[in-house]
């Protein structure tokens, strides 16, 4: 891989697809990663009673998390290694049409900026893996909704996008590091 935005490998899917589970243990087999903002958005708006909270105020969530995902996009290009995150900024644009919020100027400016690795990996909707907990309050339905709003924002904004198989952690891990190879 070169330098800057080739270097910047986003997992994008539904809640519950197995993203953040391939990313720990890609993490493992030693490749840096940026994680998901929005679980942290939630952990640390509800440790302080923040309104920052999908079901709160989704829009103040959505310029959080735009505010971290930018920052983490700055943190990895120092880097000078590939880094792989889970989600990026073209995210906050696809949740906030699931949402049904309208898409602010500044987040398609952000999404345009902020580039990422041509090829971006989808994780699909997956039930028999899908489970809820404090922080993914979300329905299969809703992850399946999310699942088809990545793929039309990423899609937007000029991305290759590449299914990753339903199949365990290890074999998932050598088909992405195939097609990063490749």
């Amino acid at each position: 891989m070169t330098t800057g935005p080739e270097r910047s490998v986003v997992i994008t899917g539904g809640p519950g697809s197995g993203k953040s589970t391939l990313i720990e243990h890609l993490g493992a087999l030693g490749f840096a990663s940026s994680p998901e903002v929005g679980r942290a958005v939630i952990r640390d708006q509800t440790a302080i009673g923040g309104r920052a909270l999908p079901w709160r105020d989704p829009d103040l969530f959505a310029e959080v998390m735009l505010s971290w995902e930018i920052r983490a996009h700055g943190l990895a290009a120092a880097l000078g290694a590939t880094v792989l995150f889970d989600r990026g900024v073209v995210d906050v644009a696809g949740y906030l049409r699931v949402a049904g919020r309208p898409v602010p100027e500044h987040v398609h400016a952000a999404a345009r900026r902020f580039r990422y690795h041509r090829t971006v990996f989808i994780a699909p909707p997956w039930p028999e893996i899908y489970r809820t907990d404090t922080e993914r309050r979300q329905s299969p339905d809703e992850a399946e909704r999310t699942h088809a709003a990545m793929v039309d924002a990423y899609t937007e904004y000029g991305y290759d996008l590449v299914e990753l198989p339903r199949a365990p952690v290890a074999e998932r891990a050598r088909f992405m590091s195939a097609q990063l190879a490749g």
